[in-house]
């Protein structure tokens, strides 16, 4: 860590609240919603990176990290965000893209994590809701093999129950149970004879990267100065005290000093990674899980909600999820997932290997019949296949049928006891270290906002003020977090049919939608299909080069879209096309196109190779550390 401090350093340290006044932005209850961003530009971001003086530095650009830059913001306090890579590259964009309270955690008697997950959806639901849909689910109850068998059937009838009780119900259903008629209408490709029944109950979903981008120009739209491919390569300290007062950073450009008040550690599996700037020696705090996630046709499945399946020889269970809605109540893509080990490789890009790929196809195929079935007589005809002949097979699900995978890292608190990664707290953990940096840690997707409300009311304590107290005295958005009250850029529930060009920009985009459409109306061609057989515009590329910080091919078809993990041989297809729309706009030559095509070639092919490895030494199968009934 290095220490800056110099004759002059008190001219670079803030006039925060632990020196002098701190500045503080005029903000009143009708600033809960955010509708106009300003403008979003890195080049602008790093200009007044350079030039300003911040209460607090976050570091990490995923959920965890935008989340705790909003709250700062609303709060009233100078704020700036460096991100290494791009927002979202980390955990944040390979998730199981569900916002939900968790049943399996009220299994596990985590009444309060639940309690507090419901909560958070509901928030959510309510502050973005162009980003965040109801999601049904179904648990099937199946004759054999199954998550849920008859037997146990009435034990979780009153999980349920609780379930809703402990905050379900705000969804606006209440769970209830199917008949085996309509369980085996929802998922009509499973054995029609071991459907004996099923549960149905709410929870929610979101793309979890366009959700991260979100948070982070919500941020930017209250006052925070939010920049990535910025990475902190030192802290610098107060050559008075030891604390640790900024950071240095690489902007890609050469490096700056960022000085604040307080540090904030948000970098999710790569927290260890900034605590050894502190502390060579530091012991690891984070263990890192895997968890791997498959997209398959839809139409080798067609099940019209989310369904709960069973791995064979396990008491465990993945989710097989539909995505890419057209409008007619069918679906483009389903993904199945998620598989849960400890993970010793690469933070920086982990893989779906041969064992994780089996693992999930496995599960998959045992739950999806071997030869579609006839009409049932009650109106629920197979439309599994194309014929309801029950002498013609299915062919299984094989790993050629994969069109797109992602492995994330979740960012699970290390116990003192080694132990499987499914059995640690999804809690998450504020720590304040020796020299004054507040660590966040663990903590899920959905419960986000309440981990960054939590870390700025430990930053305001590091300033020498107390949540409470800074609300008696001085403003309201200086005290306790509004941030549950905050709607985020571009929210509106008037989003319109999901099969159209406006609903489908406004399904993503909220009230911005308008700017595309008005791109569109001057440049027909910005209309047409970014890649073919998705539903993206080539305007949705230009927004994001424009308006959102995209700097590279792998930003766009990875995260600004999400066409790399749906459908990956038609990103690599389209990838020069897109290459050189973003071209015109980037200023890239034509070296630099191929470049970025050769980049996203070779981030493709490393996927291919990593799918047909076996992980040495491994000596179980994928996602096998969990055996809970139900994990969600």
């Amino acid at each position: 860590m290095k220490c800056l401090f110099a004759s002059n350093a008190n001219q670079h340290r803030l006039r925060g609240v632990t020196s002098g006044p701190m500045t503080v932005r005029p903000s009143g209850r009708r600033a809960t919603d955010t509708t106009r961003s300003r403008p979003f530009r890195r080049d602008e971001m790093l200009q007044r990176l350079r030039a300003g003086t911040f209460d607090v530095l976050v570091i990490g650009g995923g959920i965890t990290g935008a989340g705790v830059a909003l709250d700062a913001a609303v709060r009233g306090l100078r704020v700036a965000l460096v991100e290494r890579d791009d927002f979202a590259s980390g955990t944040s964009s390979r998730s199981s893209k569900l916002v939900h309270g968790g049943l399996r955690y009220l299994q596990n008697g985590d009444v309060r994590l639940v309690y507090e997950a419901l909560h958070e959806r509901q928030r959510l639901l309510r502050n973005a809701p162009h980003l965040v849909d109801v999601l049904p689910f179904m648990i099937p109850v199946l004759t054999r093999d199954g998550v849920i068998s008859k037997k146990v059937a009435k034990t979780l009838g009153s999980a349920m129950w609780m379930y809703d009780l402990t905050g379900g119900w705000r969804i606006g259903k209440r769970h209830r149970k199917l008949s085996a008629d309509t369980a085996f209408s929802h998922l009509p490709t499973m054995h029609r004879d071991r459907v004996a029944g099923g549960f149905l109950y709410y929870d929610a979903s979101a793309d979890d990267a366009r959700l991260t981008l979100t948070i982070a120009r919500t941020a930017a739209a209250r006052g925070a100065v939010v920049a990535n491919r910025c990475r902190v390569v030192d802290l610098t300290e107060d050559g008075r005290d030891g604390r640790v007062d900024g950071a240095v950073v690489d902007t890609g450009d050469g490096e700056i000093v960022v000085r604040a008040s307080v540090v904030v550690n948000a970098t999710g599996v790569w927290a260890d990674e900034v605590r050894s700037m502190e502390h060579a020696d530091a012991s690891p705090s984070i263990r890192p899980a895997k968890g791997v996630h498959v997209t398959v046709p839809w139409e080798r499945v067609r099940n019209d909600i989310a369904v709960v399946i069973p791995v064979p020889k396990h008491k465990r269970s993945l989710f097989l999820v539909p995505a890419g809605p057209r409008g007619d109540g069918t679906f483009r893509h389903a993904y199945v997932g998620t598989t849960d080990t400890d993970h010793a490789g690469s933070l920086d890009e982990p893989q779906c290997d041969a064992a994780d790929l089996e693992y999930v196809l496995s599960a998959l195929n045992h739950t999806i019949a071997d030869r579609p079935a006839a009409d049932t007589g009650t109106g629920h005809a197979s439309t599994a296949g194309t014929s309801t002949d029950q002498t013609v097979p299915r062919p299984p699900i094989t790993p050629d049928d994969v069109t797109g995978v992602w492995a994330g890292l979740r960012p699970l608190v290390a116990a003192s006891s080694s132990g499987r990664t499914a059995d640690l707290s999804r809690n998450h953990q504020v720590t304040v270290s020796d020299r004054g940096v507040v660590t966040v840690a663990g903590g899920k997707l959905t419960t986000y906002r309440k981990m960054a409300e939590d870390t700025v009311d430990e930053v305001l304590r590091q300033l020498g003020r107390s949540p409470r107290r800074l609300r008696r005295l001085l403003t309201r958005h200086l005290g306790r977090s509004t941030t549950r009250r905050v709607r985020l850029l571009g929210a509106t529930s008037d989003r319109g049919d999901v099969g159209t060009r406006e609903g489908h920009l406004r399904h993503r985009y909220g009230t911005e939608a308008d700017e595309l459409l008005a791109m569109i109306a001057v440049d027909p061609t910005l209309g047409d299909p970014l890649v073919p057989g998705q539903p993206h515009m080539r305007a949705e590329a230009v927004f994001a080069v424009q308006h959102e910080m995209a700097t590279t091919l792998v930003d766009v078809l990875e995260r600004r879209t999400r066409v790399h993990h749906f459908d990956r041989a038609a990103a690599e297809a389209a990838a020069h096309d897109v290459a050189e729309l973003l071209a015109d706009h980037l200023g890239w030559d034509a070296d630099e196109i191929q470049r970025q095509v050769s980049a996203y070639q070779a981030l493709c092919e490393r996927e291919r190779t990593a799918a047909v490895t076996v992980p040495i030494g491994d000596a179980q199968p994928a996602g096998s550390t969990s055996d809970e009934v139900v994990t969600t």
